[in-house]
């Protein structure tokens, strides 16, 4: 229980199984949905400025998690009745052992305002639980995540507010001076990252990449302001009189725009 954070760190990382037969999964979340809203209900009659965190686990200590990734984590908080002050409290190691992007899932749970807390580490691929330093497994993926932990969606959105939180073990190998050592590996590994996502940001060459990669476009809806889906498919440039073979032409440089990424990430720039 984090009273200054304001958030109640709940997991529910150990609700599972390993036989498909032992358990009826209707029931079993509805009993997980009974108890999150049974708390999160007794916070709101208390009147206590605190909020539920939920810590997706695909392999810890289950067979079989029920909410394994941020996805199935977000689902389950649409069904709730107190899900204003239900959110996510994602981490690194974890979303990486399922093989997924954190990066990608931190910003989804963002972009639905459930992105209460997080938790940072380093993870070497589809492995068991690491808990690394944070940057020391997949470095260009710390990158992008501390680029969007700290300046956001290339064209506004959400932004994170909440606690930079490390959740890692020092090496067993290691004495007291290493645990001390590791704790600043992490805040280090941090800052440095975020100096060089703010370098990548601000260099008008990535600017100029960005542009012409498109980033940009992809924030305009499909349908104008007043349009009506009736308007779309009338509208012959949108289908009859497009040209597949003249868009094909066009190139849309995401390796250069990741190789400027990359060289800020190493300080070559």
């Amino acid at each position: 229980l984090a009273r200054g954070l304001g958030v109640v760190y709940k997991c529910l990382g150990g609700e599972g199984a390993e036989y498909d037969g032992s358990k009826d999964l209707s029931a079993a979340l509805d009993r997980m949905r009974e108890g999150v809203d049974t708390t999160a209900g007794y916070i709101k009659e208390q009147g206590y400025d605190l909020r539920i965190a939920l810590e997706p686990k695909p392999n810890e200590p289950r067979g079989d998690i029920l909410l394994p990734t941020v996805g199935h984590a977000l689902a389950f908080i649409a069904q709730l009745e107190h899900q204003d002050i239900v959110g996510l409290n994602p981490e690194t190691g974890h979303e990486q052992m399922a093989g997924l992007n954190y990066t990608h899932g931190i910003a989804q749970a963002l972009w639905a305002g459930k992105l209460f807390h997080i938790d940072l580490n380093g993870q070497k691929s589809i492995k068991y639980d690491q808990d690394l330093v944070f940057g020391h497994g997949d470095l260009t993926s710390a990158f992008f995540t501390v680029d969007l932990l700290e300046n956001g969606f290339p064209n506004g959105g959400p932004v994170y507010e909440g606690p930079r939180h490390f959740d890692y073990k020092p090496s067993r190998t290691d004495g007291y001076d290493g645990v001390w050592e590791s704790a600043a590996a992490n805040m280090s590994m941090y800052l440095l990252l975020k100096e060089r996502a703010q370098s990548f940001r601000a260099d008008p060459e990535v600017q100029e990449a960005l542009a012409a990669s498109g980033v940009g476009e992809l924030a305009e809806p499909t349908l104008a302001a007043g349009e009506s889906t009736a308007d779309l498919l009338a509208d012959t440039a949108s289908f009859e009189e497009f040209d597949a073979d003249a868009a094909a032409q066009r190139s849309f440089g995401f390796i250069r725009l990741n190789q400027l990424a990359l060289e800020h990430l190493l300080g070559a720039r």
